[in-house]
């Protein structure tokens, strides 16, 4: 029987001809995605699903979605899907990251050059029979500074563009290194810097804990008086209710905005604002772009479905079937590796080493390594996945490097991550024991055994008494239960590391209780996908 696959969402037409020339049965109902109840319904018939933004793939549906397969995201973005519901009942989420980078960097462009020269008002105003000429006093790009927030796959396209219209462009990012931004000719900066700088700031990173309100009020009061600000990339990276005061009180001269912290927006702060810019998440709205992302993922979804190869997945490998279910385990604790050095590092990456030993060595490190990289870049990018990391990773000049060796200990194999940055060397080790779970062995040189969790606190101190005393009193005074508790050390009284694994995530405000105590050079809460 052929498999079938629903398309819930607008999709281009030559998509829909690709599924049935490949012999996928197709049916396709653009509208069924705005219809909870009724695409709850449908879904347990299809073995696959196609969707842009408007479908909403909830724990819900996907529990009801007793056939399903794969799901297949025409875009980036993946905010409108549940990955780990997908990943618990082992449909695989696919999406197509780079087919929108150009019409979105372009919209930016266009945002830009609207909001410097207020052409839609004087469009409207000329619209209506006025000739307003001198009210609509624009400004030049030429010689002004861009600042960049993000400077990734859109980032430095519109990085490029900006240098051809002869703007200085100053850029952070903290994946960004020294030799990826000489080769990009921007200046590498830092945030503050950057904010008091730029004539124009444009953002183009992912919306995680860390970017969310990036422009926060009190950051947009240390931007330079008059700069105008464009987000073409997701909605909550910016205050509206600060922004739009700043807009009233003169000190931020326009804003141009394709996306909102709610959509679709029907209101906003920065509405029926002089000089405020406004489309309907626009950016990857071009003919090009929908044709691309279209074709790739019915492509996608058909060689998944017809002959079980996977690319371009968010919770799986792209690896064959045979692979998949001898390195199931070692791919998680891949992944997990580098998210713990992710976590753990602040400042911009230089370079990754993974070291390969026993038989891990002799499985495809490719993919193991790409899971590593994935791990690292999750922080700052929760889109990133198993086949783009490793482009990524090289866009922003990280340099990747792996070694393999033969079984050099007790272990049958492990693996050993090292990070590099312009500050220091980060390097923790893992390996999975019989029973197929995964185990840290090795932190910063320090030997220990710790069960990974989806809750851990880890902390630095010197090797004295009463460390675990003030871990084990502290959580216990404030509710958090410990799971699993684990010590290392290099020597007697020399550095020390514990790593606790908790039931449920640790507020701040008890790890301030923690580092309150002076006993401890760091205090981390760390999270780990372990679903």
């Amino acid at each position: 029987m052929a498999p079938r696959v629903l398309i819930s969402d607008e999709l281009s037409p030559a998509a829909v001809q690709i599924f049935r020339d490949r012999g996928v049965e197709v049916d396709y109902q653009p509208r069924l995605g705005k219809d909870k109840d009724a695409l709850l319904a449908a879904i347990p018939a299809y073995d696959g699903l196609a969707i842009r933004s408007a479908t909403k793939v909830t724990e819900k549906l996907i529990a009801a979605a007793t056939n399903l397969k794969v799901i297949g995201r025409a875009g980036i973005g993946v905010d409108n899907v549940d990955i780990p519901a997908a990943s618990r009942r082992g449909i695989i989420v696919m999406n197509t990251p780079f087919g929108n980078s150009i019409t979105t960097a372009e919209h930016a462009i266009a945002m830009m050059m609207a909001v410097a020269r207020q052409i839609p008002e004087a469009n409207a105003s000329t619209h209506a029979g006025k000739w307003e000429k001198s009210r609509f006093m624009g400004v030049e790009i030429t010689g002004k500074t861009l600042g960049v927030i993000g400077a990734g796959n859109i980032g430095s396209i519109v990085c490029d563009r900006a240098r051809g219209l002869k703007m200085k462009v100053i850029a952070y990012d903290p994946f960004l290194s020294e030799e990826r931004a000489t080769e990009l000719q921007v200046e590498k900066v830092s945030l503050d810097d950057l904010l008091a700088r730029a004539d124009f700031i444009t953002l183009h990173v992912p919306l995680t804990d860390q970017t969310r309100n990036i422009l926060s009020a009190e950051a947009i009061a240390r931007t330079k008086p008059g700069v105008r600000i464009i987000n073409c990339a997701r909605g909550g990276l910016v205050d509206e209710a600060a922004l739009a005061e700043a807009l009233k009180a003169g000190h931020v001269a326009g804003a141009a905005f394709d996306v909102f912290e709610v959509e679709p927006a029907t209101e906003s702060p920065l509405f029926g604002l002089p000089n405020v810019v406004v489309t309907p998440h626009l950016g990857a709205s071009t003919t090009e772009a929908q044709e691309n992302v279209a074709l790739q993922i019915a492509e996608q979804m058909s060689d998944y479905l017809l002959t079980g190869a996977v690319s371009n997945a968010l919770n799986m490998p792209s690896v064959t079937a045979e692979e998949a279910r001898i390195m199931g385990p070692w791919i998680r604790l891949a992944g997990h590796l580098g998210h713990f050095v992710g976590q753990m590092t602040d400042e911009p990456i230089k370079a990754i080493n993974v070291l390969y030993d026993g038989i891990a060595a002799g499985m495809n490190t490719a993919a193991l390594s790409s899971a590593v990289i994935a791990g690292i870049m999750r922080r700052v990018n929760p889109d990133v996945n198993l086949v783009s990391a490793p482009v990524i990773a090289r866009e922003r000049g990280i340099h990747v490097s792996t070694t393999r060796q033969d079984q050099s200990g007790i272990f049958e194999g492990y693996i050993k991550v090292t990070v590099a940055t312009d500050l220091r060397e980060r390097s923790v080790a893992g390996t999975v024991f019989s029973d197929g779970k995964p185990r840290f062995i090795q932190i910063k040189g320090i030997n220990v055994d710790a069960e990974i969790g989806a809750h851990m606190v880890y902390t630095t101190n010197e090797d004295v008494p009463g460390i675990i005393g003030a871990l084990g009193q502290t959580m216990g005074a404030n509710g958090v239960n410990i799971a699993n508790f684990t010590l290392g050390r290099s020597t007697r009284g020399g550095e020390a590391i514990a790593i606790l694994y908790v039931d449920d995530p640790v507020p701040e405000a008890v790890l301030d209780q923690l580092r309150a105590t002076g006993l401890f050079q760091q205090v981390k809460a760390l999270r780990f996908d372990v679903a």
